[in-house]
């Protein structure tokens, strides 16, 4: 999958890269980036020569069909892992275990920490669970990396991709073996999120929005029902408006032909 999709994608959309540096030939790494388009856990694991696992919806995997097994063997080939979203606790957990296994076999693992795509191009708040557990139970070192430019490429909605150059800067590991065996803290994880969130939004120079993005799609999906119904009553409103003047004009018409 490096050769036959990593290979068409940095000749066409030639992404520019700053900081390879900062991965590691070898040994466990968490790779912590920004989400900006579905086309992040494609370029991302494109300029880089090591395998990156991310995780990716059960759904993938386990369509039905001939179009089924084709998007599971591709999602497969790029390093994607299935990840069951049922039960209490949903994907949370299975991101988890996920993750460290991926950690334990000396393997570089992706994570998104803001949980789903940013709906507006800004910097949302990470999630406290996934990423700083993964890092505080295996060790491992925290890279943040920043995707500029990707939302532009292929925004949400979108199957055709624009032709351009999106870019991807690699900060310096960060190490949290300072709170080894508090993974169960809450405040611990809490601060640990944040830390790598502030390096990735010095990387990105997005702006930054204390609230998760989830919350934020949610309200931009609630608004735009409403601005919806409220168009539509406007319409219906313009509607009855004219029937109602339509209904006048017929009836002083009716009455001047009567006095006439």
């Amino acid at each position: 999958m490096k050769v036959s999709v990593g290979g068409p994608l940095k000749m066409i959309f030639r992404p520019w890269v700053e900081g390879l540096e900062n991965v590691p030939a070898e040994g466990p790494a968490i790779l912590a980036s920004n989400h900006l388009s579905f086309s992040d856990s494609f370029f991302l694991p494109a300029v880089l020569d090591r395998k990156v696992t991310f995780i990716a919806k059960a759904e993938y995997f386990t369509t039905p069909g001939v179009k089924g097994r084709l998007t599971a063997a591709f999602f497969k080939g790029v390093g994607q892992l299935p990840v069951d979203r049922s039960g209490a606790r949903g994907a949370g957990e299975a991101a988890i275990r996920s993750g460290i296994e991926v950690l334990e076999r000396g393997e570089l693992f992706g994570i998104y920490p803001e949980g789903t795509r940013s709906p507006d191009g800004r910097l949302y708040r990470g999630k406290p669970g996934g990423l700083a557990r993964v890092a505080l139970a295996t060790g491992a070192p925290v890279i943040p990396v920043a995707m500029i430019d990707t939302e532009k490429i292929q925004p949400p909605g979108k199957v055709m991709p624009k032709v351009m150059r999106p870019g991807i800067r690699i900060g310096k590991p960060l190490d949290f073996s300072r709170y080894h065996g508090m993974d169960h803290d809450r405040f611990v994880l809490r601060a640990v999120t944040d830390e790598v969130m502030y390096e990735i939004m010095k990387l990105s120079g997005q702006e930054y929005v204390d609230m998760y993005a989830t919350a934020a799609k949610r309200q931009i999906a609630e608004a735009a029902k409403a601005e919806k119904e409220a168009g539509k009553a406007a319409r219906e409103a313009e509607k009855a408006a004219q029937a109602a003047l339509a209904q006048a004009e017929r009836d002083q018409a009716k009455k001047e032909q009567s006095e006439s």
